[in-house]
């Protein structure tokens, strides 16, 4: 398992990964933070290889950084939980960047429309922030809701998301 941490406007970024999928990523310069979010069946037991980057991975930070909201849409990412949290997680990667959606439509999209807390509770175990955009859920009424990494962080993301968009529009 390798691990990079990049610069980005809101903080360090960290990502885990194997060759060939994000197991874990988040703002924060803590990597073992991030390898408890690791579901058991794939939380590795060894050391870390700390590596500079992690070739498309840290490339499609650096380009959604840059403006292309799309470059994370396609990075493979791993990961193990409950059926539920599982089944929110793919959702989450189909919500577009610039159009938020609440905690009651992402339980929707799972079709558990009564699962709101449950929706919250996926959003808050996320093991691969920005890949699987949870930052893009908010409460009903449009408040930002939580965010593990800070609210200033999730703040910068949907604006930055805003404003890419509105560009390419």
């Amino acid at each position: 398992m390798y691990v990079a941490t990049i610069d980005t406007p809101p903080g360090p970024f960290t990502i885990l990964a194997t060759d060939d999928a994000v197991l874990a990523s988040g703002w924060t310069d803590d990597p073992e933070r991030l390898r408890a979010y690791i579901g058991a069946s794939l939380r590795p037991d060894g050391a870390l290889t700390p590596r500079k980057e992690l070739g498309p991975f840290t490339r499609a930070v650096a380009d959604y950084v840059a403006g292309d909201l799309g470059a994370i849409d396609d990075v493979p990412v791993r990961f193990a939980s409950t059926p539920f949290h599982e089944r929110a997680w793919e959702q989450l990667r189909l919500i577009p960047a610039g159009a938020p959606e609440t905690y009651g439509q992402l339980a929707a999209r799972c079709a558990s429309p009564s699962a709101v807390r449950a929706a919250g509770t996926a959003c808050g175990r996320n093991p691969a922030a920005l890949f699987v955009p949870c930052h893009r859920i908010v409460r009903t009424g449009g408040g930002l809701g939580g965010f593990g990494y800070g609210l200033p962080v999730k703040r910068w993301l949907l604006d930055h998301e805003q404003g890419a968009a509105t560009l390419a529009a």
